[in-house]
C-alpha cells in the first residue's frame, strides 16, 4: 500500500512541473513587449507580487525554518529566478512612473525580505515559532500573488476586453493551485493551504470573465484592425493623389 507521504511527495512533484509551467507562461507576454518595446498596458504588479511569493517560500523552507521542505525551495527559487527576468524586462521596457514604481517596489521587497530573515533566525530559536512566523506571512503574500490579476480583472470588466488577460496564466494558475492545495491537505499545512485554496478561487473567477468577455474581445480587435485598414487605405489615396498631381506638373 501507497503511504500518504509518497503520495505527497508524488504531488510535491506534480506541483513542481506545474509552478514551473505557471512561472513560465507569461513568456509569450513578454516576447510581444519585447517585440513592440513597450510594456503597453501590462501590469507589473503580478509578477513584482509572485517575486516577493517566492522569496518569501524560500525562506520558509529553508531547514533553519522549517525542515525537510526541499520540494518548496526548489520550486520557489527557480520561480524567483524567472520573476527576476520578468521584472527586468519590464524595468528595460517601462518608463517615466512606471519604471519608478518597479524600482521602488522590487527594492523594497528585497529590503523586507532581508529584515524578515534576519529578524526571525536571531529572535525565534526554535522551528515551529520560525515555521509560524514565516508561514504566516506567506499565507499573506501567497494570497497577494493570487490576488494580484484582480487589478487587471477590474480592467477587464470595465474594457469587456480580455485582451490584457492570457488566458495561458489563468489556466496555469487553476492547476498550479489545485496541486499544492492536495499537496498540503495530505499532510495538513495550513500555511499551503489557503493560499493555494484562494489561488483556486481567484483563477476560476479569471476563467469565468475570460467565458464572458472573449466574443467582445474578438470584436474589438477586429474593430481596431479594419480602422488600421482604412487609415491606411487613406495614407496610399493621399499619396497617390499627390504623386499624380507632381506628375501632372510635370507634363506641363
Amino acid at each position: 500500500m501507497i503511504s500518504p507521504d509518497t503520495i505527497r511527495t508524488a504531488i510535491g512533484v506534480i506541483g513542481n512541473g506545474t509552478a514551473l509551467v505557471l512561472f513560465l507562461s507569461p513568456v509569450p507576454t513578454f516576447i510581444r513587449i519585447w517585440k513592440k518595446g513597450s510594456v503597453e498596458q501590462y501590469s507589473p504588479v503580478p509578477y513584482v507580487a509572485t517575486l516577493l511569493n517566492c522569496m518569501m517560500w524560500v525562506l520558509y523552507g529553508l531547514p533553519l525554518v522549517h525542515p525537510h521542505s526541499m520540494l518548496v525551495i526548489t520550486i520557489n527559487g527557480t520561480g524567483m529566478a524567472i520573476q527576476l527576468t520578468y521584472v527586468t524586462l519590464f524595468l528595460l521596457y517601462s518608463a517615466g512612473a512606471v519604471r519608478r514604481k518597479v524600482l521602488l517596489l522590487l527594492a523594497g521587497e528585497v529590503a523586507f525580505v532581508g529584515a524578515v530573515a534576519a529578524l526571525v533566525l536571531s529572535l525565534a530559536h526554535t522551528h515551529e515559532r520560525r515555521s509560524m512566523i514565516v508561514g504566516i506571512l506567506c499565507v499573506l503574500f501567497g494570497t497577494g500573488m493570487y490576488a494580484a490579476p484582480l487589478s487587471v480583472m477590474k480592467m477587464v470588466i470595465q474594457t469587456k476586453s480580455v485582451e490584457y488577460m492570457p488566458l495561458f496564466l489563468s489556466l496555469a494558475s487553476l492547476v498550479n493551485g489545485i496541486c499544492w492545495t492536495a499537496y498540503a491537505l495530505i499532510k495538513f499545512d495550513l500555511y499551503i493551504t489557503i493560499p493555494n485554496g484562494l489561488g483556486v478561487l481567484f483563477a476560476v473567477a479569471q476563467l469565468v470573465l475570460y467565458a464572458i468577455y472573449y466574443k467582445s474581445t474578438q470584436e474589438i480587435i477586429e474593430a481596431r484592425k479594419r480602422k488600421a485598414d482604412q487609415v491606411a487605405m487613406t495614407e496610399v489615396v493621399v499619396v497617390d493623389g499627390k504623386t499624380n498631381n507632381h506628375a501632372g506638373a510635370g507634363h506641363y
